[in-house]
């Protein structure tokens, strides 16, 4: 609890270093995705696997499910920094459809693959660690 300069009490949230992470983070791996996206709408010859090799979709799909995703993992990043509750329910939403997306995309690039998947688990963590109170 704060005193203002009036003298009446206002109470603050906690602020969350974890929240602040986990902002950053959303953000970062939506720029991936947004990079996964263009590559694969412009360049699809740049992965590693041919476009039947894939788990599903083709390439030109897989970049605007990408490009969209990241663009609302941005978003959501900075809701989250913002200390919304509404950003970090889907950034756990978006990081765990991005999990998954990126093990039926493992054959296509497997360590940029493996990276977004080790960065979504840990921000899956840092978006549930915090208090529901704490704000970024």
């Amino acid at each position: 609890m704060t005193r203002t300069a009036h003298g009446s009490a206002r109470h603050l949230r906690p602020t969350s270093g974890w929240l602040t992470f986990a902002g950053t983070l959303a953000m970062v791996i939506g720029a991936f995705n947004v990079i996964d996206g263009l590559v694969g709408l412009f360049r699809d010859n740049y992965y590693l696997a041919n476009g039947d090799q894939i788990l599903v979709f083709d390439f030109t799909s897989w970049g605007w499910f990408w490009l969209i995703l990241g663009a609302f993992q941005i978003a959501v990043g900075a809701g989250i920094i913002a200390g919304r509750m509404w950003a970090r329910v889907v950034g756990v939403m978006f990081a765990v459809l991005t999990a998954i997306g990126h093990i039926a995309f493992l054959r296509a690039f497997p360590l940029w693959s493996v990276l977004t998947i080790a960065m979504s688990i840990l921000l899956i963590y840092a978006l549930t660690a915090p208090s529901s109170r704490a704000r970024g």
